[in-house]
């Protein structure tokens, strides 16, 4: 088996990952793109594995350890962005900027966020009906 054939595709699929990466604002379309980054990665690790003729099959193993941290990566990310949808309406990553701190807003320039209202005072919370707090 040739080398060049699996190595062009995985180059191809690792440039296409990377331009969905670097592109896209979509979250969900950012993983997927990650996904891709790391398929091309196991292509790769298989391919070599194979042209070296390898006795331990060192290659196929890390490409199963590969997958199954892809797996992983995928199903924290997914419920991270979903959560994110859930609370916010949208999943777009350049609008995404309130878990960023003040100094990198500041640095940036962005606006600093909105300050959190006072906590009511003790005759306020008996009004309203809130004695937990």
């Amino acid at each position: 088996m040739h080398l060049a054939y699996p190595a062009v595709l995985a180059a191809l699929l690792f440039c296409t990952g990377l331009y969905g990466v670097l592109a896209r604002r979509n979250a969900i379309l950012v993983l997927m793109s990650v996904e891709l980054m790391l398929n091309a990665v196991n292509l790769n690790l298989v391919a070599f594995d194979v042209w070296l003729r390898d006795t331990l099959h060192a290659g196929q193993a890390l490409t199963l350890f590969t997958v199954a941290i892809a797996a992983a990566e995928i199903g924290i990310g997914l419920s991270v962005v979903l959560l994110v949808y859930r609370n916010r309406g949208f999943a777009d990553i350049d609008r995404l900027t309130d878990l960023a701190d003040d100094d990198a807003r500041a640095r940036t320039g962005a606006p600093a966020s909105v300050p959190a209202p006072a906590p009511a005072s003790a005759a306020e919370r008996q009004t309203t009906g809130d004695a937990a707090a």
